[in-house]
């Protein structure tokens, strides 16, 4: 296998097509990247941003560039040395009529050949939710008709044009369907005899015919466990693949599959051991990857949860805390929280997959329990489920989920209003013939493909946009009711990876991640100082305390949300207030707090829309950034210079042991320079290639501290450490991780540790918590000094980031080695 030394994430489409990537292929190179990654490829929803909604696994879509396209990339790729890995989707597609596969399930129904390529419960037609109201409303009012589309006749609501059944279409003709058009009567029974209904789209979290990607009815899931299936979805992948265009895959959320491990299994017996192969996969709390799965490792979110551990200030926690809860008026129980938000996701988000899951136990239970109890019991066990899923299959249950599975039962039993007994009966009928037999039943799957969805929009997509302490810990990967600041734990996470996965990624920035890897470095520093910002945000709410309305169901904002709004703008914040500035950054940020209060679903939510309340929050927002409010804007840069500059500092920190830890670093598009980007889709914008080339040839005139200052350090740290990389990559794909004791005042200010392989080693040192220090880097360390192993004393090692030569004595003083530069990277020669 050619493992990369690193991988450089491209988001295709919004303009960005292959010939473009080709263009920057000089620029990728000179960074030093191994690999390009590239978001999905293959043909999408018409206008699609991202390509997620898949609607032809087996084209490459025309709006990129199509295979011409591709080819003339793969060709530029080779050229250049690089590697290519793809980001696929296999549990999901498109339930979009550009989608043909979809397309004929629509048309023919269980007469289709695609008819089970598809999650769809054909007990009853399938249920199309694109409806802006029930379908009889609709009818009447004129908005369903009928049309003639290509020859054939469809029916139609607004631009979507519907296939009917070839059995039902006699009589309809070109010179007929004006007339039929206005016969609600017939219209209503030509509907009824489609193997499709079509529904007001609101119901849809109630009744569902077809498996959903998290709660998104546009996408439906796939079976790709069917081996025929799974040959379908796969067909172009794998020709790219055997002809050496392809040298890795990236696995789209591994866990609404349904068995990971069988599909991985498939997969790789399919791709060869030679391909480099990982998955999207969250990791919760001390959850371990499956050691049996054939995968490099995962797409690195655990490795976010690690930095935002390392950068935080624990000891301030309990400063922040009441701060925080000053500001609310109350402590915020955090569990409880969560519990609430994956109770109404469950049960009302999710309430067609409950019923479904209720359905079937039902049918198993008898009646022993009601069906109201079933439903509340399988609630309980969802709700209490501490990750994302179990993986019970057929090759029996892993000692791990035997364990969770007590944890489980015994948290669900805590509900107040479910009986230990119900639980019992209901954790039998979900797992019991799974765990006796060693195979897993219908029912067992089914609750396994809907726990992740559950936590992932409870938490990520709910929890996050409510509970806003830090939000620079609400981050995909991460949970703010952890702990943080424990550099041990740090080590022990970076050790473990040596074992687990050597050749995962190591992500700071995704497509998917809440905020820019340097907005969440600057964030960090509010740990650093909670008072601090606490007194700011308190002065701040003043002066726009005649921006807040009074609504009938409370003021708009919120405090938690004016709390919420100052760290979001402080994270993207860039000191310039021109009327320009001001300006780009207004139509950034107020399409976020929509998007951040429809997330959180407390007032408004995405299918609800409070407009009143969500009208209010905005213009609070948007006078963040009027020309007029000077006062404020001039204090708030105040305030943040000093926490700008300790982000600066964590972004290098941050960046440094990307670049040097156990796995392969994941440079996502434009992170290179400074990421200070909010949630998709503004994560998303277009990059300044030209700008960013032009910097890396040009930065390395340019003092640390000067790069610093301009932004541009990051970039130049990354060539440096991919120069290193590529010129070890043994050192880097296989050899040692040893935690250095660091002594001395400022002991708790750094982080240091070697990675060694026979005679090559490389040294680390890194500061933490740098708002204590100087702002910019150049702190007064005095006694601090790094312990060295016997091993490694005695050796000259160079500073590959300023040229200086050390030799290694028993001890290394911090101020010996990061006056130049606040990171060092000591390797032998």
């Amino acid at each position: 296998m050619m493992l990369p030394t690193s991988t450089y994430r491209l988001q295709f489409r919004e303009g960005f097509t292959f010939d473009k990537a080709v263009a920057i292929l000089p620029y990728l190179k000179a960074l030093g990247i191994s690999h390009v990654y590239a978001s999905p490829i293959f043909s999408a929803a018409a206008g699609s941003t991202h390509g997620y909604d898949v609607t032809d696994h087996n084209e490459i879509d025309p709006a990129i560039g199509g295979r011409e396209g591709f080819e003339r990339l793969s060709a530029a790729l080779k050229q250049h040395g690089f590697g290519l890995i793809l980001d696929i989707v296999p549990n999901h597609m498109a339930a979009s009529l550009d989608n043909p596969w979809w397309r004929s399930v629509i048309e023919l129904g269980q007469d289709s050949p695609y008819a089970r390529h598809f999650d769809i419960d054909w007990r009853e037609r399938l249920t199309l939710p694109t409806l802006g109201k029930p379908f009889d409303e609709a009818a009447a009012d004129g908005e369903i008709t009928l049309k003639i589309d290509s020859g054939k006749p469809v029916l139609a609501y607004f631009d979507n044009l519907f296939p009917l059944h070839p059995d039902t279409v006699d009589g309809i003709t070109e010179e007929t369907v004006d007339k039929l058009s206005g016969d609600r009567a017939f219209l209503e029974a030509l509907h009824a005899r489609q193997p499709y209904q079509l529904t007001f789209w609101k119901t849809a979290r109630k009744h569902l015919s077809y498996r959903r990607f998290f709660e998104v009815t546009g996408l439906v899931g796939v079976r790709v466990e069917d081996p025929a299936i799974f040959d379908d979805v796969h067909r172009l992948i794998l020709e790219l693949v055997r002809s050496g265009k392809v040298d890795g895959l990236r696995v789209d959320h591994v866990d609404g599959l349904a068995d990971p491990k069988a599909y991985l299994d498939q997969l790789r017996a399919a791709i060869g051991p030679d391909t480099y192969l990982v998955v999207e996969k969250i990791l919760n709390g001390e959850e371990v990857l499956a050691q049996d799965w054939p995968i490099e490792g995962t797409t690195g979110y655990e490795f976010t949860a690690a930095i935002a551990d390392l950068l935080s200030d624990g000891s301030k926690t309990a400063e922040l805390d009441k701060a925080y809860a000053d500001l609310l008026g109350t402590p915020v129980d955090l569990e409880a929280e969560r519990r609430r938000a994956k109770q109404v996701m469950v049960t009302e988000n999710f309430e067609t997959e409950l019923k479904g899951l209720t359905r079937l136990a039902k049918a198993s239970i008898g009646n022993d329990l009601s069906q109201d109890a079933i439903r509340d019991a399988i609630a309980a066990i969802v709700v209490a489920f501490p990750v994302y899923r179990t993986y019970i299959n057929n090759e029996g249950v892993r000692d791990e989920d035997r364990k969770l599975l007590g944890q489980v039962a015994a948290n669900a039993k805590a509900s107040d209003h479910i009986a230990g007994s119900a639980i019992d009966v209901v954790m039998d009928c979900l797992f019991g013939a799974a765990i006796s037999s060693n195979g897993a039943a219908e029912i067992t799957t089914r609750f396994q493909q809907l726990t992740g969805p559950v936590t992932a929009k409870s938490v990520e997509d709910t929890l996050f946009y409510r509970f806003n302490k830090l939000i620079a810990l609400n981050e995909v990967g991460c949970d703010p009711a952890e702990p943080v600041g424990s550099v041990e734990r740090f080590h022990d996470k970076m050790k473990a990876r040596v074992s687990e996965q050597p050749h995962g990624l190591l992500g700071t920035s995704t497509h998917d991640t809440k905020r820019g890897e340097d907005a969440r470095a600057r964030l960090y520093a509010i740990s650093e100082a909670p008072k601090v910002w606490a007194q700011a945000v308190a002065r701040w709410r003043t002066m726009h305390a005649v921006a807040v309305k009074q609504l009938d169901d409370g003021p708009a904002p919120e405090p938690d949300t004016e709390w919420l709004l100052y760290q979001a703008l402080a994270g993207i914040w860039t000191g310039e207030s021109d009327p320009e500035t001001l300006t780009s950054l207004k139509e950034r940020f107020l399409p976020y707090v929509e998007k951040a209060l429809r997330e959180g679903k407390r007032r408004t939510d995405w299918s609800d829309n409070n407009e009143a309340y969500e009208a209010a929050v905005k213009a609070y927002a948007e006078r963040l950034f009027a020309p007029d409010n000077r006062a404020f804007q001039d204090d708030f840069d105040a305030v943040l210079k000093p926490f700008t500059a300790a982000g600066r500092i964590n972004a290098l920190s941050q960046t440094l042991i990307k670049l040097t830890a156990p796995g392969i670093p994941d440079i996502y598009q434009g992170a290179e320079g400074e990421d200070l980007s909010l949630v998709d889709p503004d994560n998303r914008r277009s990059v300044n290639f030209d700008e960013l080339s032009e910097t890396l040839a040009s930065d390395n005139r340019t003092s640390w501290q000067e790069a610093i200052a301009s932004g541009t350090a990051k970039q130049r740290l990354i060539a440096t450490g991919l120069a290193l990389r590529n010129a070890q990559p043994d050192l880097f794909a296989s050899g040692d991780y040893r935690p250095l004791e660091i002594t001395g005042e400022k002991r708790d200010h750094a982080v240091a540790y070697l990675r060694s392989k026979g005679d090559d080693a490389v040294l680390v040192v890194v500061p933490r918590l740098p708002l204590a220090l100087n702002g910019e880097g150049a702190a007064d360390w005095g006694d601090t000094a790094v312990v060295l192993p016997t091993a490694f004393t005695n050796r000259n090692l160079t500073n590959r980031l300023t040229s200086a030569e050390t030799n290694i004595g028993e001890t290394l003083r911090l101020a010996d080695v990061l006056g130049d530069c606040p990171v060092a990277l000591l390797a032998t020669a």
